[in-house]
C-alpha cells in the first residue's frame, strides 16, 4: 500500500510543469492546418479541440489561485482521480465552445492563442514560492494542497501530450522525466486508493511500486501476484487509452499470478 499522504516537492513539481508545458508548446507550433483536423482517440475531438483543452486545463491555475480557500479537509490526489470523471460533460462543452471561438482559425492563430494561455501560466509558475502547506480551491469547490493541484495539472499535461503524439503519429514526444514520474506515482496511488488491498503488487519502474486489490497480503519474498509495465503504458492503462488485454498481448504488461488481471479496476482516471 502506498502512503496515503505521499508528498511532492513544490519546486520540482512546478519545474516539471513548466518543462512539460514548453514541450507541448513546441509541438503545437509545428502543427499545420490539416493537423488541426486530425481525429484523436478522444471521441469527437480533433487535434484542435485537444489543443484547446490543454490550454484550458493549464490556465485553470489562474482562477484557482485567485479563488477564496474552501473549508474542510484537503482533497487527496487519489480522490481527485475519481472526481475528475464527473466533470467530463462540462469539460467537453467548454472545450467545444472555445474551439469554435478563440481557437477557430488557422494553425498560426491557434499557436498564438495557445501561447497567450501558456505565457500567463508561466508568469505565475515562475513567481510561485515553495509553500508546502498552501491550499487552493479546486473548481469543484474542494480544497486541495497547492502542490497536489499542480500535480493534477501535470496529469493533464502528460496525458494529453500523449494523446497529441498519438494523433500526430509521434513516437518520441519529449516528455519531461519528472512530469512522467509524478504522474506515474499519482495514478498508481489512485489505483491503490480505489482498490485497497495487498494481493497484487504493481510495479512501474523506476517510479512507483504499490500494493492493491483485496486478498491475501504479501509481506516478504516474491509476491504471488505481480503486474509490471513501463510508465507511459501504465499512464495509458490508468486513463483508459489502452486496453488491458491488448497491452498484455503486446507484451507491454507483464502480469503473473491468478489475481493479477487488473482490467476490472481500470481506468482509475476517466
Amino acid at each position: 500500500m502506498p502512503a496515503k499522504s505521499r508528498t511532492y516537492q513544490p519546486q520540482k513539481v512546478s519545474a516539471a510543469l513548466v518543462a512539460q508545458s514548453e514541450a507541448l508548446r513546441e509541438v503545437v507550433h509545428r502543427l499545420t492546418d490539416s493537423d488541426l483536423e486530425r481525429p484523436t482517440r478522444l471521441g469527437s475531438w480533433r487535434v484542435r479541440e485537444l489543443v484547446v483543452h490543454v490550454s484550458l486545463a493549464l490556465s485553470q491555475l489562474l482562477p484557482v489561485l485567485d479563488a477564496p480557500e474552501a473549508d474542510g479537509p484537503a482533497l487527496p490526489l487519489a480522490d481527485y482521480a475519481a472526481l475528475a470523471g464527473t466533470m467530463a460533460e462540462f469539460v467537453d462543452t467548454v472545450t467545444t465552445e472555445k474551439a469554435a471561438a478563440g481557437f477557430a482559425g488557422p494553425a498560426a492563430e491557434v499557436a498564438a492563442a495557445f501561447d497567450r494561455a501558456l505565457d500567463a501560466v508561466r508568469v505565475v509558475l515562475d513567481k510561485l514560492e515553495a509553500e508546502p502547506d498552501r491550499r487552493v480551491t479546486f473548481l469543484t469547490g474542494h480544497p486541495m494542497l497547492l502542490t497536489d493541484y499542480l500535480v493534477s495539472r501535470l496529469v493533464e499535461a502528460v496525458v494529453h501530450a500523449d494523446d497529441l503524439a498519438d494523433a500526430l503519429g509521434l513516437e518520441d514526444f519529449p516528455h519531461d522525466r519528472q512530469a512522467v514520474a509524478a504522474v506515474s506515482r499519482m495514478l498508481a496511488d489512485a489505483l491503490a486508493g480505489q482498490v485497497p488491498g495487498g494481493a497484487v503488487e504493481l510495479r512501474v519502474p523506476p517510479y512507483a511500486v504499490v500494493q492493491a486489490v483485496p486478498g491475501p497480503k504479501h509481506t516478504r519474498g516474491t509476491p504471488p501476484n505481480v503486474v509490471e509495465t513501463d510508465p507511459l503504458t501504465w499512464i495509458r492503462l490508468a486513463t483508459g487509452r489502452v486496453d488491458w488485454a491488448a497491452a498484455v498481448e503486446a507484451a507491454e504488461v507483464s502480469a503473473s499470478g491468478e489475481r493479477s488481471d487488473l482490467r476490472a479496476y481500470l481506468p482509475v482516471l476517466r
